[in-house]
């Protein structure tokens, strides 16, 4: 027995070595196989590592498993492959149980069998899916909101979804979204600067969808649309799977590009690879254009309007009567919070009608207040009454135009006109995106977003000149009513062609303004604000020169097409004052198409210009 023993130990010894060496061969074929295959280049790799132009755009260098993963997709691939069979991590943190997705093709592509891995339980992984629903996907669109720089041009985020169900709610969905990190700290130039530059680093983060309702629906007012997505159940897993990978990962983040909007695209090819979202986007990647991508990609189903909570109460007030208006005035403006006696007149539908909209206009109100102890009283006294009713009454608020079927965001324009006597011919370019005249199917009322505006004019000598470059052009008219009184406000900058010391001149300017908004008719707004320019150039006594000023006008809203009437006159410091009257008339041709017609009359000093012009628009 004891000759047997040396003898079985040397067996066992060959035995194991033989072991690891079938394990070293098993991965370094794995390796050549991999390599045969140029898996490295293989968009699913790059798409999973983000790599754009072979430099990844996250970075955090913990994602990635080679010192040189950023900037090598082949390295990183290699890198993983050796990873995955690395036996002296256990739990969670071993690469297959943070690495998910990788795991997955990487499996698929070169036949990997599950027996050869390490045995690791991946209990973090397993616990967060067990939480996360990932039956079904669907993509949401918080639509425009101009109050916000960072919401300007909309906004997308994806909602997972669990199986249909009686219990089933979508606010216990699950929300995915991409943004920065913003210091609070930093004021708007700064904030400008950073979003521009990428100087915010990027997260998505997944979260109960009724958070994001709450943001986006009653405290930023925004309504939302959400598009069903077509994807199979293998796409969904593969999107959550991903997501996973994700956690806590840091990305560049650029505001008009690798936005929020971008990754999203970036998640929908890892699901479905046969797509191409992203090549279309290399200068901008605006939220609603996004939508349209997808929608060209055959993956958009059903869409849903969720009106947020100012456009409900909006609805609920155009149904009153002039009678019904002024009780519910009384009932927000008394002091008593006693109410039941100014409803008493009304027929008791109507009684709870307007103790629902008081209720709801109260608490509209009071959002992101102090509390007030009047209105808690009144809100208590308000709620009680409905109460006392079986059922109350629900709104319903009609949809707008899908935004994805308005007009593109960018586009081109070939005018002619006569400035002076003079005639010139003119070719612009917009970047982006909407202005107050154009075909607002589609878009929010009296919003006009202009970024990247080039007007290039050619003169009837045949001298050629920039006419005007804006680098921000931004009018936000939202009318006021007895209930909701919003500031109407503009801000404008970059460089225009103007009448000066004789001559027109190239100045550069900043100009903003603030002021009300009404509705004559439900298609006429009128407004007017105070207004003040800080402009630059040689005319002046001093090479910079304030104005203070006004603007008035009037959009007309018509099915020919939108039409402007303005007034605006400024007086600078050095004594120097202007006044200019301008009518716009667009004629939508269709939905990316339009004429515009525009006649003006200045007055600078002595002088009296007057220019007509007519052009065509088209959208891109």
């Amino acid at each position: 027995m004891k000759k047997t023993l040396p003898f079985l130990f040397i067996i066992l010894v060959a035995f194991s070595t033989t072991v690891v060496a079938n394990g070293d061969n098993y991965l370094a074929n794995l390796i050549h196989n991999a390599k045969a295959q140029q898996l490295s280049k293989e968009k699913v790799w790059l798409s999973l590592l983000h790599y754009r132009k072979n430099d990844s755009a996250i970075t955090q260098e913990d994602f990635f498993l080679s010192n040189v993963g950023r900037t090598n997709p082949k390295a990183e691939l290699l890198a993983t492959l050796n990873a995955f069979f690395a036996g002296e991590i256990s739990g969670s943190e071993h690469p297959l149980c943070r690495f998910v997705a990788r795991r997955r093709w990487l499996t698929e592509q070169l036949n990997i069998e599950e027996n050869r891995l390490p045995t690791v339980t991946c209990n973090d992984y397993i616990e967060w899916r067990k939480n996360v629903p990932s039956a079904k996907v669907t993509l949401v669109f918080p639509a425009y909101y101009l109050n916000s720089p960072s919401s300007m041009f909309g906004h997308t985020l994806l909602r997972l979804d669990p199986e249909d169900g009686e219990n089933w709610s979508n606010w216990l969905s699950y929300a995915v979204n991409f943004g920065a990190t913003v210091d609070n700290t930093d004021n708007s130039l700064i904030y400008a600067y950073k979003g521009l530059m990428g100087g915010y680093p990027g997260n998505f983060a997944v979260m109960p969808y009724y958070k994001k309702i709450l943001e986006y629906s009653r405290i930023e007012r925004r309504d939302i649309w959400e598009y069903s997505l077509n994807l199979t159940s293998e796409e969904v897993n593969k999107l959550v799977e991903h997501l996973w990978e994700l956690k806590n990962v840091t990305f560049d983040y650029f505001f008009f590009t690798e936005n929020c909007s971008y990754r999203l695209l970036e998640l929908l090819e890892v699901a479905r690879p046969s797509v191409e979202l992203t090549d279309e986007f290399a200068v901008t990647a605006i939220p609603v254009d996004t939508v349209r991508a997808i929608e060209r990609e055959g993956m958009l189903t059903t869409a849903t309007y969720r009106p947020s909570r100012g456009a409900v109460l909006q609805a609920r007030i155009q149904q009153l009567n002039a009678d019904e208006e002024n009780t519910l005035s009384e009932v927000m403006e008394s002091s008593n919070p006693t109410v039941t006696d100014l409803l008493a007149h009304l027929p008791e539908n109507r009684q709870l009608f307007i103790a629902e909209t008081a209720y709801k206009l109260i608490r509209f109100r009071q959002n992101k207040r102090e509390r007030d102890k009047d209105k808690a009283k009144k809100s208590y006294q308000l709620l009680s009454l409905i109460n006392k009713y079986p059922v109350g009454t629900k709104q319903t608020v009609i949809a707008p135009k899908q935004p994805e079927k308005g007009h593109l965001s960018g586009q081109w324009l070939f005018k002619v006109g006569e400035r002076d006597n003079k005639r010139y011919t003119e070719l612009g370019f917009r970047m982006a995106f909407h202005s107050l005249e154009d075909n607002e199917e589609g878009f929010l009322r009296g919003a006009q977003i202009n970024i990247g505006q080039i007007r290039l004019r050619r003169s009837e000598e045949n001298t050629l000149f920039l006419q005007q470059l804006d680098i921000v052009n931004i009018f936000s008219l939202t009318p006021r009513t007895t209930f909701f009184t919003p500031l109407s406000w503009r801000v404008k900058g970059g460089l225009e062609r103007v009448y000066r010391d004789g001559q027109d001149r190239l100045v550069s300017h900043v100009s903003g303004g603030v002021g009300y908004a009404w509705n004559a008719t439900p298609n006429n707004l009128t407004y007017s604000l105070l207004t003040a320019r800080v402009e630059g150039g040689s005319s002046f006594k001093t090479f910079v020169e304030p104005a203070l000023g006004f603007t008035t006008g009037m959009l007309i809203h018509t099915p020919l097409g939108t039409g402007k009437f303005e007034l605006a006159g400024e007086k600078f410091s050095g004594g120097e004052n202007t006044i200019e009257l301008k009518y716009v008339q667009n004629i939508v041709l269709s939905k990316n198409t339009a004429i515009k017609l525009s006649a003006q009359r200045e007055w600078v000093l002595n002088k009296q210009i007057s220019e007509i012009g007519i052009s065509y628009q088209l959208h891109f």
